[in-house]
């Protein structure tokens, strides 16, 4: 008489097998997600870089003046949240100009604290000048998968 079904020795050998194919894709989902971060670093970046940028097109063009610009600011906004709250149009009162609608999260720290040098500021400066907001960087201290830091991005 036969029985159908496995034996011992086949659900151990089966076992083994799923585990080591288990083992081998854990280091693939952690590169994969780590991958998905950095994408996520990079489009945040862009999109506060690009807002300072149209900030200070706005400002060259005239279109912000007046109590909305410090003396000294070059034309960039005093803080990241200007950006959010909006400035003042010239010639339309009561109407703002903004250019985010939240500052991002940064996904290496989980934050939305971001590091800034102002224009006047070293180009590899970590700590604020205070006069503006020239340039964003992430606070991580940790290593892309480049081998470069997230903060020289």
């Amino acid at each position: 008489m036969r029985e159908d079904g496995f034996t011992y020795l086949e659900l151990i050998i089966a076992t083994i097998l799923l585990a080591v194919l288990a083992a081998a894709i854990v280091p693939v989902a952690a590169v994969g997600s780590k991958r998905a971060k950095e994408a996520e670093l990079r489009a945040s970046l862009r999109t506060m870089r690009t807002a300072i940028d149209e900030y200070k097109r706005a400002v060259d063009m005239g279109v912000i003046g007046g109590t909305d610009l410090e003396l000294g600011s070059e034309g960039y906004p005093e803080e990241l949240k200007v950006l959010v709250e909006g400035v003042s149009q010239v010639g339309t009162p009561g109407k703002k100009l903004k250019f985010l609608r939240r500052i991002p999260i940064d996904p290496m720290t989980n934050s939305a604290e971001w590091g800034t040098r102002s224009y006047q500021d070293e180009p590899d400066a970590s700590m604020w000048g205070g006069q503006n907001v020239y340039d964003v960087f992430t606070k991580s201290t940790a290593t892309a998968l480049d081998g470069s830091k997230y903060s020289d991005w």
